[in-house]
């Protein structure tokens, strides 16, 4: 289905996002597949602009699927919740997607017009929201925040790479606006054909991440000693997370005469491999709120060698936790780190390079604690508020591109989707 798009508004969303508050409080309609207190960076990046929004008084409609049995949606001032049926994800049974759901929202909103249709997630939920959006004639942003493409290579199915991109393609320049987290990634999107991209980074709650929360008690329980190095990754237990290259990594830091101990944070499906194959690692399970953080801020380097990252939201919660990051200078530690200065980076896919500065690093404590200080400071700049602002912005051009879109001679700028 095209879309009208007049010349005056071809990147629009792009190049006039303003820094002030929206001038009047929007009724958004926020869709994704999934939310707290399910976890992963996702869920709580999308937490996060819902509750900021309704700070700066926007009614938020909250659609997603049904977690469990006994869901019910919330409902409270300028905030409520739209449950549909889910089903679970294959490989990943505490998460749960999206059915197709278009009738449904078309009764919604309808019903309950709202002033712009965000979408978070590329679901089925997501594609519903789409469609029901067009028909309707709705402004509409979406996010694009997970690689399913380059997932593809990871699970045996580098074949559909293609096709996995041309949907999500589609998918996003039917919207007025796609917002994307670093400008590189905007660049790469840009030269597969993507259009109407406009970059809005993630935020970090400093607050609920920081080195206070560091815990000599967990620290013995996980059998480290004052003077041990404690190496900690956060993620998903996955192929896609490259945590074969972690634990090679670690291996060389305990060559090096290191005493030290690998603590991994999350679940998935490679948990029982990593046990069998590094049986000394604590694997810690999914953690939450001040559990989380205290794992975060009781360890001393934060390792995060993934090449699949949209942004990585660990790795600014490993800054503000005061952590020096070991990484790979691509989304969001290519964005947020200065090599040296407030943590370390390796070119992209040098993996021998990622070696090397883990072991340096770990070989030297006053760097780490000199660039783990650095780190947070860094992340303390890097607040949420300044992040709602821009996505503010981002819906309010949205709007302002569908209305010009309207007005606009038929024929004149008519453009099909990708």
């Amino acid at each position: 289905m095209g879309r009208m798009q007049s010349a005056e508004s071809e990147g629009l969303a792009i190049d006039t996002i303003g820094s002030h508050p929206a001038a009047r409080g929007l009724r958004v309609a926020v869709v994704t597949e999934t939310y707290p207190p399910e976890v992963n960076g996702v869920a709580l990046t999308v937490r996060a602009i819902v509750e900021g929004l309704q700070r700066r008084d926007h009614d938020v409609q909250l659609v997603r699927p049904r977690q469990h049995a006994l869901d019910t949606a919330h409902i409270g001032a300028r905030f409520h919740e739209v449950l549909l049926q889910g089903l679970p994800i294959p490989r990943y049974s505490n998460l749960r997607m999206g059915v197709p759901c278009k009738g449904a929202l078309l009764r919604q909103w309808s019903v309950r017009r709202p002033d712009v249709v965000h979408i978070a997630t590329e679901g089925p939920l997501g594609w519903s929201a789409l469609r029901a959006a067009l028909q309707l004639k709705l402004p509409l942003s979406s996010d694009f925040r997970t690689n399913f493409h380059a997932y593809s290579e990871h699970y045996g199915i580098g074949w559909l790479r293609r096709p996995i991109m041309a949907y999500l393609r589609k998918f996003h320049n039917d919207t007025h606006c796609t917002m994307v987290p670093t400008d590189a990634l905007r660049r790469d999107l840009e030269s597969n054909g993507f259009r109407n991209l406009c970059v809005v980074a993630r935020g970090v709650d400093t607050q609920r991440f920081g080195p206070l929360w560091r815990s000599d008690v967990l620290r013995r329980e996980w059998g480290a000693g004052p003077d041990d190095l404690v190496i900690a990754c956060v993620g998903r237990l996955a192929p896609e997370k490259n945590l074969g290259l972690m634990i090679e990594a670690f291996e060389a830091i305990v060559r090096a005469g290191l005493r030290a101990k690998l603590v991994l944070v999350g679940d998935g499906p490679m948990r029982a491999e990593l046990q069998a194959c590094c049986p000394g690692a604590v694997l810690a399970g999914q953690r939450t709120g001040a559990d989380l953080a205290a794992h975060y801020a009781s360890s001393d380097l934060f390792l995060f060698p993934s090449l699949t990252e949209t942004f990585g939201n660990v790795t600014m919660e490993a800054m503000a936790s005061g952590l020096p990051v070991v990484a790979f200078g691509y989304a969001a530690a290519g964005q947020l780190i200065r090599s040296g200065t407030n943590g370390v980076l390796a070119a992209c896919g040098d993996a021998a390079g990622l070696i090397n500065a883990a072991v340096d690093l770990a070989r030297n404590a006053g760097l780490r604690r000199q660039l783990g200080v650095a780190a947070r400071h860094s992340a303390v700049e890097a607040g949420w508020d300044g992040v709602v602002t821009r996505f503010e912005g981002v819906l309010e051009n949205a709007i302002r591109a569908a209305a010009q879109a309207d007005a606009a001679p038929f024929g004149v700028a008519e453009r099909p989707a990708a």
